[in-house]
């Protein structure tokens, strides 16, 4: 599917008050009387396509102008990926764009459905559309489209050696990137560092072990309170068995006490089976507070209140703390710490062999993009002399037989994604004049010329769907005139391509043949867009040829530069 602008409507611009322009592909012709509105094509589509807002354009008494157009486009296609991009719809290949000037100055724009800044259309374009016309600007004017278009232009050849260029930057950016920050936090890296190896050296020498801060908390505790704890377990012993130091008068012990219900139930066991059960478990409960009271003897023996012990755990302690402070709530933490620190040494002391390799990567990619940018630069100049050569004859054919045309290609000193060149297209209108920049070097009827001589050489090279010109032929006729009809068909097989003229011998190339009328009620001018049959079209270009719409002579004129614009699109 080629894309293609399919409809324009117009509404309050210029003399225009309301119009439709359905076009076709192919080439297009767009004519009228003066002052009838022809411009405003032109100025229209600039519009949808992100050309400068001027109120002074809107029709005298509206409130705002606004454009409207139906593009065809590739669904899968960049351009319907920008509008998706952006939440805008494609319906089935068919993508709306419109824009409103107000009478103030205010401008809006819509894509897809969604209002949108205007530098989308702008950027949109480049894509789709290429308008030369006077108040416009150039595609080709910029410069990276320039280099672009060359690069194309170039062909086969520079593929290879563009793209191996491109592979070489994007590592040698990478790498630059890359050094750069590791050279420039150089400081930073060796301050972390020791900041970490401080550390490490203060854990690696208290050295704590898993588990060991809630081991030592507890042998604090006991240490702390031994005379307690010894107390208690005598005090529990006795109750459990007395104490053989007392007298008859002391107070009975558990054992005791439990030996005593044991003996009186097993007195009477024998009447009653349940009693039976009750005696055994009497006799289990006696059994455990004996071995109760054998641990509470050992443990009250095993504790003692040992002042230097207690000593060397606090100072242990306060040691595993002052680490806890720093690395973490617990010993575990610290060690993970510890653990993690060290892996982050090990990569920051490996930075300054990084560098070093990094550094040597970065210089043979320095060489090797000079090698390749070297190539490319020769595979340009070459283009770049064929390309000047091809456009100059071109320019001949189209009455500017002293034009030539230059492609000035200078090195940028740094390398860049393309390489290092700046491709500036230049043009001198006389020999004695010096190339000067295109929109420097010709007038606005030059420009378009110059315009359409270098989008019929990059055809093919340079692929945009659809061109616009508007005053391309200004200031020429006769021959120069049928050369430029020519051209304008030549570009027209693989391109739609609308064009303003004021000449029949360009109108008669045509595909398609648009007029704008204007209608006067003596007071207001209001334009409309018409689409001629063929022998409207004879009318037409009599018109054009001489004011002869109404006469034999000029419909036979017309019907031979129709004849002969035939012949000529049929032999190419």
């Amino acid at each position: 599917m080629r894309p293609r602008v399919e409809e324009v409507r117009i509404q309050g611009l210029g003399v225009i008050d309301e119009a439709v322009l359905e076009l076709s592909p192919g080439f297009t012709v767009v004519t009228g009387e003066t002052g009838a509105g022809k411009t405003m094509v032109v100025t229209g589509l600039g519009l949808l396509f992100g050309g400068r807002a001027d109120p002074a354009r809107v029709r005298p008494g509206a409130d705002k102008a606004t454009v409207e157009g139906t593009l065809i486009v590739d669904p899968s296609g960049r351009a319907a990926q920008q509008v998706f991009d952006i939440g805008g719809e494609v319906d089935n290949g068919e993508l709306i764009i419109s824009r409103t000037v107000s009478s103030e100055g205010r401008s809006r724009a819509w894509l897809g459905g969604r209002t949108v800044p205007v530098g989308t259309l702008t950027f949109l374009a480049d894509d789709l559309v290429a308008v030369h016309g006077q108040m416009d600007q150039q595609r080709l004017l910029q410069p990276g489209r320039q280099r672009a278009a060359l690069d194309r232009y170039a062909g086969d050849e520079l593929v290879k050696p563009l793209r191996a260029y491109e592979q070489a930057y994007k590592r040698h950016k990478q790498v630059g990137d890359l050094l750069a920050e590791l050279t420039g936090r150089a400081r930073e890296r060796a301050q972390e560092a020791d900041v970490l190896r401080f550390g490490l050296e203060e854990i690696e020498k208290v050295a704590p072990l898993a588990g060991e801060d809630a081991e030592l908390k507890e042998e604090a505790e006991r240490l702390t309170h031994a005379d307690t704890l010894r107390t208690a377990a005598t005090t529990a012993h006795t109750a459990l068995l007395g104490d053989p130091m007392s007298g008859p008068e002391a107070a009975p012990d558990a054992v005791s006490l439990i030996g005593q219900a044991r003996s009186a139930v097993e007195s009477a066991r024998d009447y009653d089976p349940a009693l039976a059960g009750l005696a055994e478990r009497l006799a289990e409960a006696g059994y455990l507070l004996n071995d109760v009271a054998t641990e509470l003897a050992a443990y009250a023996e095993s504790v003692e209140a040992d002042p230097q012990r207690l000593s060397i755990v606090h100072e242990r302690r306060a040691l595993l703390n002052g680490l806890t402070r720093k690395y973490g709530a617990d010993v575990a933490e610290v060690l993970a710490w510890a653990q993690r620190a060290a892996v982050r040494v090990g990569e920051l002391d490996g930075d300054d062999d990084r560098i070093g390799e990094l550094t040597r990567e970065h210089e043979e990619l320095t060489a090797r993009l000079g090698e390749l940018a070297g190539e490319l630069t020769r595979i340009r100049e070459a283009a770049a002399e064929r390309f000047a050569v091809a456009v100059t004859e071109e320019l001949t054919a189209l009455a500017m037989p002293h034009a030539r045309v230059a492609v000035v290609i200078e090195s940028s000193g740094d390398f860049g994604p393309t390489g290092v060149d700046e491709v500036e297209l230049r043009m001198a209108p006389h020999p004695a004049s010096p190339p000067l920049p295109l929109n420097k070097g010709a007038s606005g009827g030059e420009l378009s010329r110059v315009m359409l001589a270098i989008e019929v050489v990059f055809a093919g090279a340079d692929p945009v769907p659809t061109f616009v010109f508007d005053e391309v032929d200004a200031g020429v006729g006769g021959k120069a005139a049928v050369e430029i009809g020519r051209r304008l068909a030549k570009l027209a097989r693989t391109a739609q391509v609308i064009v303003v003229t004021h000449l029949p011998q360009v109108a008669a190339f045509a595909d398609q043949h648009l007029v704008v009328e204007k209608d006067s009620d003596g007071s207001v001018v209001r334009s409309g867009v018409v689409t001629l049959d063929r022998e409207a079209r004879k009318r037409e270009l009599a018109r054009m040829l001489a004011g002869m719409e109404d006469s034999e002579l000029g419909r036979a004129h017309a019907e031979e530069l129709l004849a002969t614009a035939a012949a000529a699109k049929s032999v190419g």
